[in-house]
């Protein structure tokens, strides 16, 4: 795994890479084929997302977007990757460590979404193993949290693959393609085991 350091720690420009993937800040030039992928994929997505809006895939929402993954990677509230394929450099999907809170809680919010087409091979599990180094390694939190629908059975698979522990349920969590929906709430603690631990790659 590398890191880029440009200047400030606050400024950190995290490269991740193992098990054949790479995960890099989004970038202007990746607008294309973001948006190629994310309408390819709108189907499978959609069930499973917050409901997108008539210009989600517009160039100035795309814009506006990396503006705010910038703001937040700025002040450490937030870092975003997108995920490729390192022999391809091809964009198969998209991770985020969100909603960063310090002081006695180090914590952060875990999410993740991937083309129809790059399920069920693996994908998303090795790129949250990626990330969760990252979290713990780099950033030093204490807590990575994520939540998913119950329904999503893949996604419970990726999280309990990488050590993550259920919690609970929490009723109308979030507001998911237009409705109020009841989330499964998972975590990971740094000390906990981790089937793909650092250096397993």
């Amino acid at each position: 795994m590398a890191f880029l350091k440009t200047g400030f720690a606050q400024e950190l420009s995290p490269l991740l890479r193992g098990y054949g993937l790479l995960l890099r800040p989004p970038a202007p030039s990746d607008y294309a084929q973001w948006a190629e992928l994310r309408d390819q994929s709108r189907a499978h997505l959609m069930p499973w997302e917050p409901q997108w809006s008539r210009d989600e895939l517009s160039r100035w929402a795309y814009r506006r977007r990396l503006r705010y993954y910038q703001r937040d990677q700025r002040e450490d509230l937030g870092y975003a990757f997108f995920i490729f394929k390192s022999a391809t450099a091809e964009l198969i999907g998209g991770l985020t460590l969100s909603n960063v809170r310090r002081g006695v809680t180090q914590a952060s919010a875990l999410g993740y979404w991937l083309g129809a087409q790059f399920t069920g091979q693996g994908n998303m599990r090795n790129a949250v193993a990626l990330a969760a180094d990252f979290a713990f390694e780099e950033l030093r939190l204490h807590r990575l949290e994520a939540a998913c629908l119950p329904t999503n059975v893949a996604s419970i698979r990726v999280l309990r693959a990488n050590g993550f522990q259920e919690e609970g349920l929490a009723r109308s969590y979030l507001k998911i393609n237009g409705e109020w929906r009841d989330h499964l709430l998972f975590a990971l603690l740094a000390d906990d085991p981790r089937p793909l631990a650092p250096g397993a790659r």
